[in-house]
């Protein structure tokens, strides 16, 4: 894609040939916002959203009070689990609930990983310097706890992690590899496949956060043989703030892998209410308290657009908007000192595009001034978060442009 000296005018011509541009229409306005550029950390809310809890809260709660648990909401974990699986994971059906937080799920299937490996003799965690942060503190916290060890890759912040440095980090005490799938902080698009088969031909397990991925790039969980993942709702799924996370548990190990927050509804008959604890036979062992089903209303909303589009549209729109970006970003930005800190490659690039200038914090302060809402990422990146179903170039063109603007001030 070459980007001409009008980028306005470039856009206009992309956005009529955007075969996605209409589903704009589904997502509610934000006034006084120019550009939404960081769809990689809170997507925009449908209006499908608003009103499916006007109704859930007015209609299914309102007027069914508690018999709404026997009219669906108790398998509602794993019925909306098995639609992101379909539209999202390549996953199979029984394989993914939808739970807790990233980071409790994450907590949850790798304790329950380290345990389960560390019976073969393995007490060892590989995960890279530049994983997202919770990634790495929780990891911290349960090698601490169980008495593992971490071994780190030193990965670098404008690339991400290769097969080759894994096969070079995992040997026989190797219990897990914990990798995101989309760095977070460069958006390098890791080789799914190719390492979880490294992993496992050292005899570990692998654990992938899927966060920057889900309904970004498409993912092949069950053909790559992974083990495990988790994934958050709030960011390309378009499910809210605080919207519950999904967790994905490979059918080879339900019941071999036991995790550690054990409560009532992963129990095998929740409302038995019986002496002692019997894990469900099923992916629905990985739940512990009461399912979040109100906080899931949107996320269902966010699913069902999916699932009509198709990953493979949105990954296309996606490739699409990142190469504007990424095109602007050399005509306009480059002369200003400007860096790149993503990949070109589109087959390593993920949904969004990430750059670098020293004084960016400040910049991005005033971009948010005029309505131009990108993410700043310390110590000197934005991130240009670009959510196809949502975002149209015209919005690419007038954020990047306000942004030339700026760094030329």
């Amino acid at each position: 894609m070459t980007v001409h000296p009008d980028p306005a005018a470039v856009a206009a011509r992309l956005d009529a040939e955007d075969p996605l541009a209409a589903l704009r229409e589904r997502f509610l306005p934000a006034d006084g916002v120019v550009a939404y550029l960081d769809g990689n950390s809170l997507g925009r809310p449908l209006r499908a959203a608003a009103e499916r809890m006007e109704r859930f809260v007015r209609a299914d709660w309102g007027t069914r009070l508690i018999r709404g648990w026997d009219e669906g909401w108790i398998d509602r974990p794993r019925t909306l689990g098995d639609r992101i699986g379909a539209a999202a994971l390549g996953a199979g059906p029984g394989q993914v609930v939808v739970a807790d937080s990233t980071t409790v799920l994450l907590y949850k299937l790798a304790r329950a990983a380290l345990d389960e490996r560390a019976a073969h003799g393995r007490d060892e965690i590989v995960v890279d310097t530049d994983n997202f942060p919770t990634d790495r503190y929780v990891v911290e916290g349960i090698a601490a706890e169980r008495g593992a060890s971490l071994r780190w890759i030193e990965s670098d912040p404008a690339a991400g992690v290769t097969p080759e440095q894994v096969a070079a980090a995992v040997g026989p005490r190797t219990a897990l590899v914990l990798l995101s799938h989309v760095a977070y902080r460069s958006g390098f698009l890791a080789d799914g496949p190719a390492i979880t088969r490294v992993a496992h031909d050292a005899g570990a397990l692998v654990l992938w956060d899927l966060s920057h991925s889900v309904g970004s790039v498409p993912v092949e969980l069950d053909a790559w043989g992974a083990d495990l993942a988790v994934g958050c709702g709030y960011k390309y799924l378009n499910g809210g703030p605080g919207a519950p996370a999904f967790g994905y548990l490979a059918a080879r190990h339900t019941g071999a892998l036991r995790q550690p927050i054990i409560g009532w509804f992963g129990h095998r008959a929740p409302f038995a209410m019986g002496p002692g604890h019997e894990p469900a036979p099923d992916v629905r062992a990985l739940l512990s308290g009461t399912p979040p089903v109100l906080a899931s209303v949107p996320l269902e909303c966010g699913v069902e657009l999916l699932a009509e589009t198709g990953i493979d549209a949105v990954r296309a729109k996606s490739l699409r908007l990142t190469a504007f970006a990424l095109d602007l970003a050399d005509t306009l930005l480059a002369r200003h000192g400007v860096q790149v800190a993503s990949p070109r490659d589109p087959d390593r690039r993920g949904g969004h595009v990430t750059l670098r200038r020293s004084d960016f914090a400040e910049v991005n302060a005033r971009l948010w001034e005029r309505g131009v809402i990108g993410d700043f990422r310390a110590p000197d990146g934005i991130r240009i978060g670009l959510a196809p179903l949502s975002t149209s170039f015209g919005e690419v063109a007038a954020g990047m442009t306000a942004l030339a603007e700026e760094v030329a001030r």
